[in-house]
């Protein structure tokens, strides 16, 4: 069965989430420490962890990036009263994979976590490595080489990227971009996807990406950019 943890210091809270989700059919655990969430999911067994980002003893943010630095791929819903866009940008950059602010409505954050849980579609055939232009995004390492300079990528860096990689010179939306990227919808105010092609644009070169006014953003093979413009 799958197992979900829950890391939240308000037991209100966490009794509400563990009950909601053992009714859709997952086993549920909770715990209150950061630090014990952090040896739980490192050890194995769990499949998925919603995380509140006060914590008691270690802070949201620190437990998501101690558990991405030691590789865990386990996804993570951050669940916090924290609802800027400065904190949902960092929680995201940290390597959250959702974020929901409270108050929240449980049909919400079951939706998330099954998106969250659904098993990769990707053919066995898929290649390992995307090319356009001079970029090679290697899709095991979650490393870009433009040229011959290789760059390491945030896990929200990795997937922006990964999307403009497998629709090169088309024109992506940031609506679209948020649904593919993030998975969720941001208030429709929220730059967050301009401050991630900013954050890409600095690390790769501004010369591959093109803003279309208005609309979003298109990715460019800067060997043929004038053929593009043209």
């Amino acid at each position: 069965m799958t197992h979900i943890l829950i890391a939240e210091d308000e037991e209100r809270i966490a009794a509400f989430v563990s009950k909601g989700l053992r009714a859709a059919g997952y086993e549920t655990s909770a715990t209150t420490s950061g630090e014990v969430a952090l040896t739980r999911v490192l050890g194995g067994g769990v499949q998925l962890l919603v995380l509140d980002l006060g914590l008691p003893d270690v802070d949201g943010f620190d437990v998501l990036r101690r558990l991405r630095e030691a590789g865990s791929t386990v996804p993570v819903v951050v669940l916090t009263a924290r609802s800027s866009v400065t904190d949902t940008v960092a929680g995201l950059e940290q390597g959250a994979d959702d974020y929901m602010s409270k108050p929240f409505r449980f049909e919400e954050l079951l939706a998330r976590v099954r998106l969250r849980l659904r098993a990769p579609t990707a053919s066995p055939e898929e290649p390992n490595v995307l090319r356009h232009g001079p970029l090679a995004l290697d899709l095991r390492t979650r490393r870009i080489k433009v040229g011959e300079r290789e760059v390491d990528l945030s896990a929200r860096e990795f997937a922006l990227t990964e999307t403009f990689l497998r629709n090169p010179g088309e024109v992506l939306t940031r609506e679209r971009l948020l649904s593919e990227v993030w998975g969720f919808d941001f208030d429709p105010g929220s730059n967050v996807v301009d401050v991630y092609v900013r954050y890409l644009r600095r690390k790769i070169g501004p010369e591959h990406f093109d803003t279309v006014r208005g609309v979003g953003y298109r990715l460019i093979d800067v060997t043929d950019r004038a053929a593009v413009r043209s």
